[in-house]
């Protein structure tokens, strides 16, 4: 999923749209390491040493990885995934919530 989300990054670089991940490696120093192979440039928090089951997951009712979540400029969670839905999926929710905060809806 990396390479979706970064060309999520640099296409909406301009827009009303911030990704965030939840990383569930348990080692902290691995994880440090994949973030720059990945070149993730976005924020993404670290779920602690238990892994799927770290804090982050337990206070989200996370089941499966990956979940994703998609929550617009109001705050709302619109948008529910758990496992990817693919990236024409993504796209097309995004950008329609994208549009909606662009338009003051």
């Amino acid at each position: 999923m990396y390479p979706h989300e970064r060309s999520l990054v640099k296409r909406l670089a301009d827009k009303p749209f911030a990704l965030i991940g939840v990383n569930s490696d348990r080692d902290l120093n691995e994880l440090k390491e994949v973030l720059n192979t990945e070149q993730i440039t976005w924020r993404s928090f670290w779920n602690g040493p238990q892994g799927t089951g770290g804090p982050i997951s337990a206070d989200w009712n996370v089941r499966g990885w990956p979940t994703l979540f998609l929550i617009d400029h109001k705050g709302i969670l619109r948008y529910k995934w758990v496992g990817n839905p693919g990236d024409k999926v993504m796209d097309e929710a995004i950008d329609k919530l994208v549009k909606e905060a662009e338009a003051g809806n």
